[in-house]
């Protein structure tokens, strides 16, 4: 009877798990191929600009997947590129609402008291998240210009896969 129940346990737990491994399957990834098409993007409107961009892609775990680094662009931007994606990505918003939450909008209090003082947190524009649908899957980055074209050239990356997005 002992062995019938833990057999019992046993598979009703291997098909638990099982089920929700299917369900970790369907959610949307970023791929290589796709923050390669989002850098291109970002990167031609740099270039049709004259902007010289440091360009930093990072999936939803903040882990970075791809960095550019077009000619002449800034040595130290680089990393704030970097910290820009990786703030989209672990939060849902861009990295302009975070400037937002941390300084006010129009001379307002701050909403978030602090938070530009959170390492690794970036609180200028020019960071984006990535989403696919409702999906959340990643953040790209862009330093290199003004704060309003690191996020003008962030938008032209998402542009150039929105189709492949929805």
């Amino acid at each position: 009877m002992t062995i019938k129940v833990n057999i019992a346990a046993i598979l009703g737990a291997t098909l638990l798990s099982a089920n929700g491994a299917v369900a970790l399957e369907t959610a949307p990834v970023l791929d290589m191929d796709t923050a390669l098409k989002i850098a291109g993007g970002c990167q031609a409107r740099a270039e049709a600009e004259g902007w010289r961009m440091n360009i930093a892609i990072v999936d939803r775990g903040a882990n970075l997947i791809v960095f550019q680094r077009m000619d002449d662009a800034f040595l130290g931007s680089g990393d704030i590129a970097i910290g820009k994606a990786q703030t989209s990505a672990n939060f849902p918003f861009s990295t302009r609402l975070v400037g937002d939450l941390a300084y006010g909008v129009d001379g307002a209090a701050p909403g978030v008291q602090g938070l530009d003082e959170v390492e690794g947190v970036i609180a200028f524009a020019g960071g984006l998240p990535i989403r696919a649908g409702e999906f959340h899957i990643g953040g790209i980055g862009v330093s290199g210009d003004s704060a309003d074209n690191d996020e003008a050239c962030a938008k032209a990356g998402l542009e150039a896969v929105f189709t492949e997005m929805k």
